[in-house]
């Protein structure tokens, strides 16, 4: 095998790539990138009953939006391709047939019927259910006819008995199994679909993988692939079996029960692709410095899966809200007006974008959350007669609204400087209260307590909707 690093991403088109796969394909990514070697894209299709229609352009597409990208793989080719598995079956055959001629493997003719009786039985006496190599015994003539007869038939892996089995993982150390745990795994399928067990090793041997790097529920399955390298006399890869996200309350896997966990639904509520891979970055990692907002350039030179905390991490929503928030602080108006088109309502006043932007930009978390956060700007709001009223009696808040009515109808421009000025002004000379008359006027023209800066807010709004609100709130406090 090549000295060159090679790792690789390999899922399966049969549904919504999770975001836990998300965070591990930046892992390899990073350290193929990290040592100047290869990443490869392979798609995992030998389920065709569970593989969804555009699923291998739905995975090519959710890599690029997250800006990664693969060297070799579907539409980009390789010498190691093709890297479609259902596009190489005679490999898995061939290799197949070469583990039956050398008796590492043999065919098994069972029923599922037989197979399920066998397995509720060693359920039954508390066993772990396990193949009991019934087929083991065929003689070669026995095997011929059954094949002859067109009887369906399975190739089990002939498991060596009472071998020990140890692999170093890169995170965990050495990790060691006895082969009597180890059932006679299915290699090739009744239909001649290899198993993942067997796809797996062939293709992460001809496609010179030096890296693995996939979730920790792949260790129990890691002995069976450790056999298999023996028995084709392959010089094994190098292991590392990441840990998994834990549900964001810190309890069992993260999983659809709990929420959105495909990578494509934290795009889609406005999370930037850039936050989410710094999120993936730290979550189980830190860099040395320990600190936690870092480029894909800064991650790429420093990662090493050695380094990874062992143990699962809590997929932490407001750690991930406030990285997403400093993301979207760092972009300039331009570039995150791009961003934001799609999240905008069909209502929105797209003249004002980058005003009103520059005014929510520090109180935006996702960018889904803009129509929330700017709908007063555009929509009518509801007057609170008992809120606008709540800390001055109804004579003092008539005559704050009427004097400022008469001030800015007369402004002679509606710019920030002149509304500040005028306003100021007019509390100061009435010796009102501060507090209690922003927080009207705040009410009464934004129909909000907490809003952006209320003189900006003016600004942006305009003095027909400015006015015309202002009147509004009159005319309620008036008819109370």
């Amino acid at each position: 095998m090549q000295n060159l690093v090679r790792t690789r991403m390999a899922p399966s088109p049969t549904g919504d790539m999770h975001v836990g796969s998300m965070a591990i394909l930046l892992k390899n990514y990073a350290y193929a990138k990290k040592h100047a070697g290869k990443f490869i894209l392979r798609i995992e299709d030998t389920d065709k009953t569970r593989e969804v229609k555009g699923g291998v352009k739905a995975i090519q597409d959710i890599i690029n939006d997250y800006g990664l990208d693969w060297d070799e793989g579907p539409g980009k080719g390789g010498k190691f391709g093709p890297y479609i598995q259902s596009q190489r079956l005679g490999l898995y055959q061939k290799y197949t047939q070469q583990l039956l001629n050398e008796t590492k493997a043999y065919h098994c003719f069972c029923s599922k019927e037989r197979l399920e009786e066998l397995r509720d039985k060693m359920r039954a006496e508390k066993k772990a259910p396990k193949y009991d190599r019934h087929c083991l015994g065929l003689s070669e003539a026995e095997k011929e006819e059954k094949i002859k007869n067109k009887e369906k038939f399975v190739v089990r892996l002939r498991v060596p008995d009472n071998k020990n089995i140890s692999f170093i993982d890169l995170i965990r150390g050495e990790i060691a199994f006895n082969s009597s745990e180890i059932d006679d795994q299915v290699l090739l399928k009744s239909d001649g679909y290899p198993t993942y067990h067997l796809a797996v090793v062939v293709d992460d041997h001809l496609m010179q993988i030096s890296y693995v790097m996939r979730g920790e529920e792949w260790i129990s399955s890691t002995p069976k692939h450790v056999l298999l390298y023996q028995a084709f006399s392959w010089q094994q890869p190098k292991f590392a079996h990441i840990p998994i996200f834990l549900n964001p309350d810190g309890k069992g896997k993260m999983s659809k029960r709990k929420g959105t966990v495909s990578a494509r639904s934290f795009l889609d509520r406005g999370y930037l692709p850039e936050a989410l891979l710094n999120f993936f970055m730290i979550l189980g990692w830190t860099p040395k410095d320990q600190r936690e907002i870092l480029s894909l350039e800064e991650y790429v030179e420093e990662f090493d899966p050695r380094d990874l905390n062992k143990n699962s991490v809590a997929f932490d929503l407001k750690k991930l809200d406030w990285i997403n928030g400093v993301y979207i602080r760092k972009l300039k108006i331009e570039n995150l007006k791009l961003k934001i088109n799609k999240f905008l309502p069909s209502d929105f006043p797209k003249d004002k974008l980058g005003k009103i932007l520059v005014l929510v930009r520090e109180r935006l978390v996702r960018l889904d959350e803009i129509e929330e956060l700017t709908n007063f700007f555009y929509r009518d709001i509801d007057l609170d007669s008992n809120l606008l009223l709540k800390k001055a009696d109804q004579m003092l808040v008539v005559e704050q609204l009427n004097k400022s009515l008469k001030k800015l109808e007369n402004l002679e421009a509606w710019n920030l400087e002149n509304l500040e000025k005028t306003i100021r002004k007019l509390q100061e000379e009435n010796n009102w209260h501060r507090g209690q008359y922003f927080m009207m006027l705040r009410l009464a023209s934004l129909g909000r307590k907490v809003s952006p800066p209320l003189f900006e807010s003016i600004e942006v709004l305009g003095s027909e909707i400015t006015l015309n609100r202002l009147r509004q709130a009159k005319d309620l406090i008036n008819d109370k």
